[in-house]
Order: structure tokens, then sequence, then C-alpha cells
């Protein structure tokens, strides 16, 4: 059974590049079927590299501010098991992930002006994170000024 869950960074003001979201799946694999990126201050043309990676091994996880999983589906579901922590699902960190095995999964290049940045991937092309791994949906580049970034990631939790 797969039950649908969203990750949400609120729009919050960026300066640096970093891990804008990350989840740890604790006991099931999930499946990453959506992820966004938005900003709200902007209305000059910036390019920003975004990745998404998978990290596996002896990793650690990025310090973030907490954030649990809402359901994004039916309400009946349980609660994901990627739980929030500071060192597990959150947003904004302040800390990056380190060591292990990176899986760079997917790059890109966001222009702000256009608003948002989206990855909707066919079922073929999405990513699979293990359980005990980690997700990581990052800023590569850092922005030339202060602006509003918000970021959602939708997955699909496998049980």
């Amino acid at each position: 059974m797969a039950y649908l869950y969203v990750v949400r960074m609120a729009p919050t003001a960026v300066t640096a590049a970093k891990t804008l979201l990350q989840i740890k799946p604790i006991t099931a694999t999930i499946e990453i079927v959506q992820a966004k990126i938005h900003q709200v201050t902007k209305t000059g043309s910036e390019m920003l590299d975004i990745q998404q990676s998978r990290f596996s091994g002896a990793y650690t996880a990025g310090t973030v501010t907490s954030a649990t999983p809402a359901k994004a589906g039916n309400l009946q579901d349980p609660a994901s098991l990627a739980v929030g922590g500071t060192a597990a699902t959150g947003v904004n960190a302040t800390v990056e992930p380190t060591g292990g095995t990176e899986d760079i999964a997917d790059e890109d290049v966001w222009n702000v002006a256009s608003g948002s940045w989206v990855d909707l991937p066919v079922p073929e092309r999405r990513l699979f994170v293990a359980g005990g791994d980690l997700y990581a949906l990052e800023l590569v580049t850092a922005p030339a000024a202060s602006m509003s970034i918000g970021a959602l990631v939708w997955f699909l939790e496998h049980r």
C-alpha cells in the first residue's frame, strides 16, 4: 500500500546555497512524485542551480527546522513514517548533509523570474529513497540577494 504526503517549506528569506527540504524515511521506501520551488519577492531574472539528491550509507543528515509530512491524499491514511526532526525530515538547513554516498538524481536550472520550478517526473523517472536513506532538495547556487523561497515535495510512502 502507498500513501501520499507533502512536506512544505513556507516562503523564507534565503541568502545562501542550501538544502531547502530533506526527507528521511525511517523504515518505508518513498517515491518522489513532485518537487516544487517558488519565490515571491524577486522581479528580475536570475538563474539558480537546483539538485535532487539521495544520500545512503554512513551519511549525516543536515540540521533542519523539523517538518512533519502532511497527508496529501486520503485524510484517513496513517501518519507518515518519515517523522520530522532537526536531523530527520525538515526544511531550511543550517548545516548541510554530509558523508555517505550522495547520488545526484536530478539537476536543473531555475530562472527565478518565472516564479516557480516544478519537477513532475513520469513514473519511470521517479526517484525512490529507501528507508534509512535521505532525500534532499538543494539550492546549489546562492541568490544574488536575499529572496523569499518556498518549497514543496509530494511523495508516496510504500508500506
